[in-house]
Order: C-alpha cells, then sequence, then structure tokens
C-alpha cells in the first residue's frame, strides 16, 4: 500500500492541524493504522494507532485529550486531529501501516509515508 501525509504546516501554540494520510493500491480496510513523528536527532516516537474499523483507538500519553486519530474507509484515509499544540509537537509526523500488528513499535509496521512537518511556534 502507498501512503501519503498532508496537513502539515506552522501554527502557533494552542491552535490546531489535522493531518490526513490517503492510502492506495491495497484493501484499505485490511490495515492497522498509525502516527508517529520524529524530531531530528531523536529516536521516532509514536504518537496514535487505529484498528481496521476505527473501533479501537490508542494514544501515547504525551498527546491523549488533544490528538485524535480516526479513519474513513470509503475513503482510504486515516486522520491525526491535533488540538492545543505545543512547541513540543514540533516534528515530522509519519503515517504508517500494518497487515497485522497493533501497538507501539514502528519497527513492526509494514509501510510508511514521506512525513510531513508540523512547526509549533511559541
Amino acid at each position: 500500500v502507498q501512503l501519503q501525509a498532508s496537513g502539515g504546516g506552522l501554527v502557533q501554540a494552542g491552535g490546531s492541524l489535522r493531518l490526513s494520510c490517503a492510502a492506495s493500491g491495497r484493501t484499505f480496510s485490511n490495515y492497522i493504522m498509525g502516527w508517529f513523528r520524529q524530531v531530528p536527532g531523536k529516536e521516532r516516537e509514536f504518537v496514535a494507532g487505529i484498528n481496521w474499523s476505527g473501533g479501537s483507538t490508542y494514544y501515547a500519553d504525551s498527546v491523549k485529550g488533544r490528538f485524535t486519530i480516526s479513519r474513513d474507509n470509503a475513503k482510504n484515509t486515516v486522520y491525526l486531529q491535533m488540538n492545543s499544540l505545543k512547541p513540543e509537537d514540533t516534528a515530522v509526523y509519519y503515517c504508517a501501516a500494518s497487515r497485522s500488528y497493533s501497538g507501539y513499535d514502528g519497527g513492526r509496521y509494514d509501510y510508511w509515508d514521506q512525513g510531513t512537518l508540523v512547526t509549533v511556534s511559541s
């Protein structure tokens, strides 16, 4: 499956952004989806995940209550709504797809997009 994320940009602290990740090439609903982020020089960090149907979601503690992951299988798209953004949320955000793994370990996801940059100014 090919993934293409969009929606990144520059926002002030306290603001909101919505990231989208469009999938193509395979049946989107067969994949568990996740969002990760990475700051240059630091390890990649899990942000949020969602199961095949969208009925189960899970989050990193650092974003819980501020970020919401969702998916629209009819549109082959997964979203990350980010509210109350903080400067420490600044990173390149990646969406990822897994055929069977549901969790926090990015090494177990099968497909990745190129990333979209989110910058939060103070």
